[in-house]
């Protein structure tokens, strides 16, 4: 077996160990992450006279960054209200899990605003993709969610549709927001 095909083998296993609360503390996390990088990249978009690709990728890492660690400590601080204890090293590898899963909707938006910054693409055009890649990130997880669900497949087209024109909404808003 090849190393690629092992490593996505011991990541399924992982996610298949994983108790449904987890996973939809996983979905949720990466779905409000993914709308906070999404108003960033918007706002950015309203700003791109002048602004360079370094200075709108740290940014979005500021930004993410931030919010993963309010994430973090939101879900450290309910987890000792309700329980009266820390948590123990399978509730943090957890907590860690979730945070460290939700950084990866700014992989694609870095990875272009790195194309812009090599002068594959103007600043404008990386923001401009990053908004279609995070609108489509957010049909994607909205897939990779309900596909298994054991509800009918019109409700599982409805929740996507829901999840996808919510994300074109907030577009529209912070379009608005930003002229």
């Amino acid at each position: 077996m090849s190393r690629r095909s092992d490593s996505r083998e011991r990541r399924r296993r992982r996610r298949d160990q994983l108790t449904p609360d987890q996973r939809a503390d996983r979905l949720k996390e990466r779905v409000y992450v993914t709308f906070a990088a999404l108003a960033v990249v918007l706002a950015l978009r309203g700003h791109v006279e002048g602004l360079v690709p370094g200075r709108a990728a740290t940014t979005l890492v500021i930004t993410v960054g931030g919010t993963l660690l309010a994430v973090f400590l939101a879900d450290l601080v309910s987890h000792v209200v309700v329980h009266n204890h820390l948590p123990t090293r399978a509730e943090s590898r957890h907590m860690v899990g979730v945070v460290s899963s939700a950084g990866g909707v700014v992989v694609l938006p870095l990875v272009f605003l790195g194309a812009a910054a090599s002068g594959a693409w103007t600043t404008a055009g990386a923001l401009t993709a990053s908004t279609y890649a995070l609108v489509a990130s957010l049909g994607l997880v909205g897939y990779v969610a309900v596909r298994r669900a054991a509800i009918p497949t019109w409700q599982k087209w409805l929740l996507l549709l829901a999840e996808v024109v919510l994300g074109v909404v907030v577009v529209g808003l912070e379009v608005l927001a930003h002229g």
